[in-house]
């Protein structure tokens, strides 16, 4: 009776907190494994977050790329227009107006971007700090892509970076760029001349901008496929540590069931033995 009382405790438990393993001596053995799977579980969890950040970040810098090709293409096309023979010194100059405002716009962009507060693209010869290199720009950067140390994807994008510089330093009519005290010479539409000059210069400064759009779209698509695996692994690992620690409703209520029998039958039987004991007191007094 004892031993039905206690399994129906134990039957009780598990069905009231969902759980087969509810302290060590449940299972021991079991309750390090389900530990261990839950520990891993969480990490992944962790990791799916940061691939999904880190994916927001690469669409964003992408976006504005993307944007600044954009702006550079119209300049190509006023570049081609400035250098035609038919267009006069006033047409170049209201060319050259919108010229120059598109390349302001395009330093913006380049310099002043930021994601989550973070400068993205700025190029600086600069120690860190609110005015110092972008995320992309200060060096190395290291993605978690895991739930382990080793789980983890350092890209670095400064030389791609550095190649924008230097292709927008001489297709862009702003006033000075980041490490060039200025702009390169013939950066205008003034004339024929050195209209024709900028249709190739701006043409380099576009390769450079989808170079590193590729290198981006690349491993924004790895961080995709990695955060896909994860959510396999992550729905994989959580029913094995639901295996090893989780109740089975139906065998906790067939126990439970089976054990208040037995505690019923035995109370009974208790109670029957007990009153024969007194008839048989009575009738031997």
């Amino acid at each position: 009776m004892r031993k039905a009382g206690g399994q129906l405790a134990t039957a009780q438990e598990r069905l009231g907190s969902g759980k087969r393993i509810n302290s060590a001596s449940d299972d021991a053995a079991g309750l390090q494994i389900a530990t261990r799977l839950k520990t891993q579980s969480s990490g992944m969890a962790v990791a799916m977050r940061n691939l999904q950040n880190s994916i927001s970040m690469l669409q964003t810098a992408d976006a504005l790329l993307g944007e600044m090709n954009n702006m550079l293409g119209r300049m190509s096309d006023l570049a081609i227009q400035a250098a035609d023979g038919a267009s006069t010194l006033a047409d170049r100059k209201a060319m050259h107006a919108e010229y120059a405002t598109l390349s302001e716009q395009v330093y913006d962009t380049m310099q002043e971007s930021r994601y989550a507060g973070t400068y993205l693209f700025r190029y600086v010869v600069a120690p860190p700090g609110p005015d110092g290199p972008g995320t992309f720009g200060l060096g190395p950067v290291t993605f978690q892509t895991g739930s382990s140390a080793e789980e983890s994807v350092t890209v670095d994008f400064r030389n791609d970076l550095g190649q924008i510089n230097v292709a927008l330093y001489y297709a862009i009519d702003n006033g000075n760029l980041h490490n060039h005290p200025q702009d390169a010479p013939d950066t205008d539409l003034t004339s024929a001349e050195s209209a024709n000059l900028m249709v190739d210069r701006l043409a380099e400064a576009q390769q450079s901008i989808t170079k590193l759009r590729s290198g981006l779209g690349a491993l924004g698509n790895r961080f995709e496929s990695a955060f896909s695996n994860l959510g396999q692994m992550k729905l994989n690992t959580d029913a094995a540590a639901g295996q090893i620690a989780d109740a089975d409703f139906a065998t906790e209520v067939a126990d439970m069931t089976r054990s208040q029998m037995l505690t019923q039958a035995g109370s009974a039987m208790l109670k029957q033995a007990s009153g024969m004991s007194r008839m048989v007191i009575s009738l031997v007094e």
